[in-house]
């Protein structure tokens, strides 16, 4: 039983670490696989080869007809299943993980289906060597095992819905934060390029010329107050000509 410790120790550090129906799949595979099978499963399929019985005793014959009858045990087989499972369960990217389960699961479910179908048969029918005729194999506990294999079928079912649905809620969830983070950087771009333009709009304004000190700031400009100098200095020659012809009339 130490595997199985191993084995409750292992999902039980892991279920810190899973969402709601990761929870609830755990729960199934906890109760409903590896409790059932280590409590139930074992006392149902340890006997199974001693227990099947044929009607020869041809050596080797009785071993053949089990072979064919069962490629593979089923508890060895549900064993295979748990293990695969829960190492697919402690990869890194949880999303992969569940991804994998699911195949997994699928898988298994349809080689349960093609190895063993739904029902134990109470008699199965061998021909071939080293049986020298054909001759008829018994199984022990037919019903119970046609039971336990139902069941165990549900239950696989069962946790392949939970896986479908846990896959799908981690795919919403993450085009939803997707969507989240590409609406949250645009709201960024926006307001970056608000900012900007308002820091081109408070730019400061350039500065005004100042006034000299002592002038009056209603004075009119410089050229309102008379000619040009030039004007000025031939507008005196002009008087001084017409004073000297008005002394020369006086004169004579």
């Amino acid at each position: 039983m130490g595997e199985w410790a191993f084995l409750g120790s292992l999902l039980d550090a892991v279920q810190l670490q899973s969402p709601l129906l990761g929870r609830l799949w755990l729960v199934v595979m906890l109760i409903f696989r590896i409790l059932v099978l280590a409590t139930v499963g074992g006392a149902v399929f340890e006997d199974e080869q001693e227990e099947f019985v044929c009607n020869t005793l041809q050596p080797g014959c009785r071993q053949t007809c089990y072979d064919r009858a069962f490629p593979v045990s089923h508890y060895r087989f549900w064993l295979f299943h748990i293990l695969l499972l829960c190492l697919l369960y402690t990869s890194r990217c949880y999303l992969l993980s569940v991804a994998l389960r699911l195949l997994a699961e699928l898988t298994f479910l349809a080689g349960q289906a093609l190895l063993y179908g739904f029902r134990v048969a109470p008699r199965f029918v061998c021909a071939g060597p080293p049986c020298p005729h054909t001759v008829d194999c018994f199984v022990s506990r037919p019903t119970e095992k046609t039971v336990f294999l139902v069941f165990y079928f549900a239950v696989g079912l069962l946790s392949a819905l939970l896986s479908v649905a846990e896959l799908g809620h981690l795919l919403w969830k993450g085009s939803s934060r997707a969507g989240s983070y590409l609406q949250a950087a645009e709201r960024d771009n926006r307001c970056n390029r608000a900012h900007e333009k308002a820091q081109q709009l408070l730019q400061p304004l350039p500065a005004l010329p100042t006034r000299r000190p002592g002038t009056d700031p209603y004075a009119p400009p410089a050229y309102a107050h008379g000619a040009p100098a030039g004007d000025s200095e031939g507008g005196s020659g002009r008087s001084k000509a017409s004073l000297a012809t008005i002394r020369q009339d006086l004169a004579i």
